[in-house]
């Protein structure tokens, strides 16, 4: 079970590597990491197991995250409406297209990685198309697809998806509020407290 001992802060050389492509079929230690990923994203998501072992919750988790520069990450969250889950665990994910239109998250951005004081406003496509392998952690069975994402969970992929790159959000903070318009929570106070503790 990963702890929050387990994933790297900023500073750590593996968060700023180009993480390498994961050879399929997948092999049995990928697909635990691939687990202990979601399990983490789970547990950070249960008020019980947050208190018991000081976990800082979250919506992703990249492997470069727990010092493997591989190309896998795990995300599981609510779209801003509330109405869609987007729970993936995704293998060699490549975005080919970006929406002109772009927008933030009015509470900015957090990370797992980066101390949870900081936080700031980062510019994200409003919508996305990426090519990915998605494991099902259920049957352990891949499929190759084109997903497109919307809002919220878009962000949160283009969050992890830039770890896979070396990138972390705080390159990305904006100075002064972009012009173009927030994500809009359904629920007024929620725009408040959501930032992204990803990784």
């Amino acid at each position: 079970m990963l702890l929050k001992k387990d994933i790297l802060q900023d500073g750590h050389p593996t968060l700023r590597k180009r993480a390498i492509d994961v050879k399929l079929p997948l092999s049995k230690s990928n697909f635990k990491l691939l687990h202990s990923m979601m399990e983490y994203i789970e547990n950070s998501q249960d008020d019980e197991m947050v208190e018991k072992y000081s976990l800082r919750p979250s919506v992703g988790l990249a492997a470069p995250q727990i010092d493997y520069s591989m190309k896998m990450f795990a995300m599981k969250t609510m779209d801003e409406k509330f109405e869609t889950l987007h729970k993936y665990a995704v293998v060699n994910p490549k975005i080919i297209s970006y929406s002109v239109t772009k927008t933030y998250l009015p509470g900015g951005e957090g990370c797992l990685s980066v101390d949870e004081d900081i936080t700031g406003i980062v510019i994200r496509s409003k919508k996305i198309r990426a090519r990915v392998n998605l494991v099902n952690l259920e049957t352990n069975e891949v499929e190759e697809k084109v997903i497109k994402l919307t809002g919220y969970p878009a962000i949160v992929f283009q969050h992890e998806y830039d770890h896979l790159l070396g990138v972390m959000f705080t390159d990305k903070i904006e100075k002064t509020i972009p012009d173009c318009n927030p994500i809009e929570f359904k629920e007024p106070e929620i725009a408040e407290e959501q930032n992204l503790s990803t990784q």
